[in-house]
């Protein structure tokens, strides 16, 4: 029975601690965070994800990987870890509550003064154990960040991190904060000296000069294997033209030449002068054409001419000139 209660209780100890995560790590304290003596010390930020309050003293907190080591025993890992002291009543984290604890310090300075080390500009790897120094919590590798960057879940208990500017830094209250900031505002903090928007318009320019540069080889080359086409046909076809016979041409009318001329027009003026010329007689001769028509025409006259008293028509000559 007492085996099953100190279970049970186990079981809900360690349900609770699950709760408790890792919320947001600032690795290079400039201006921001100040402890009770007014030094910017690096930070984690541990919330209570639950609506029940947990006391997280006794826990441990680690920026050495190598207690992952599964070799090691519990006092070897503890002896690499710094411990959530007991006598600080800031340890019991209401629901929703979050912890600011100060890391790379001397625990004499206070209770949430941790020895845990950690190097500015350095990426890092931190985790939070629980009190029996096996039982791993929560842990994140955080990148190196920039002077007063933080390095912190887009909310609070989500799987998501994300950097966040120093002015977007949040400290001991939620992640989920909204800034409302221009684009151009944003470029001034990102780029202040604006080498990165040099670069850029840099590097468009180049890319555009460079694909000008391809375009025009391309074009360059594809004219002149047109032009190159153009003349192999021009020449083709002056070859085709120089091979093929020529036709012979027509025979034409030869023109008389000058002195022709002349000796054409004095032989007309001779006879004209001489009075040459045809002679005709002016008689017209006209023959007739016989048909059996003229035949049987004269026959009929015949015997007509017997039957009406002896009388005849006269023969038509053969022929007669006028």
């Amino acid at each position: 029975m007492l085996a099953a209660v100190l279970a049970s209780t186990t079981m809900m100890f360690a349900q609770g601690a699950k709760n408790i995560k890792i919320n947001e790590v600032l690795t290079d304290n400039q201006t921001s965070l100040q402890d009770e003596f007014g030094n910017h010390l690096p930070w984690v930020e541990l919330v209570n994800t639950s609506y029940s309050s947990y006391d997280v003293r006794g826990m441990f907190i680690t920026t050495d990987r190598s207690v992952l080591n599964r070799s090691l025993s519990a006092p070897q890992r503890i002896a690499r870890m710094s411990i959530i002291p007991n006598e600080e009543d800031r340890t019991r984290m209401s629901a929703r509550e979050h912890l600011i604890v100060y890391l790379n310090s001397n625990p004499a300075r206070g209770a949430l003064h941790l020895k845990a080390p950690v190097a500015a500009g350095q990426p890092l790897w931190i985790a939070l154990f629980d009190g029996n120094g096996i039982d791993l919590i929560d842990s994140v590798s955080v990148p190196a960040l920039a002077t007063d960057k933080s390095f912190a879940r887009i909310k609070d208990g989500n799987l998501r991190w994300d950097v966040k500017p120093a002015e977007a830094a949040t400290p001991g209250i939620g992640n989920y904060i909204e800034i409302n900031e221009t684009k151009i505002a944003r470029l001034k903090r990102d780029d202040p000296h604006g080498f990165g928007i040099t670069i850029l318009s840099m590097g468009i320019v180049f890319f555009c000069l460079f694909l000008l540069y391809v375009f025009f080889t391309i074009l360059g080359k594809v004219m002149a294997k047109r032009q190159k086409n153009k003349a192999a046909l021009e020449k083709e076809k002056h070859w085709q033209k120089l091979s093929k016979p020529k036709a012979a041409p027509a025979d034409k009318p030869r023109e008389p030449s000058f002195e022709e001329y002349m000796v054409i027009i004095a032989m007309a003026l001779k006879q004209y002068q001489d009075n040459t010329h045809d002679e005709e007689s002016g008689i017209i001769t006209i023959q007739p054409h016989r048909s059996r028509w003229h035949n049987e025409m004269n026959q009929g006259g015949t015997s007509m001419g017997s039957q009406q008293g002896g009388h005849s028509h006269p023969q038509i000559p053969t022929g007669r000139n006028i």
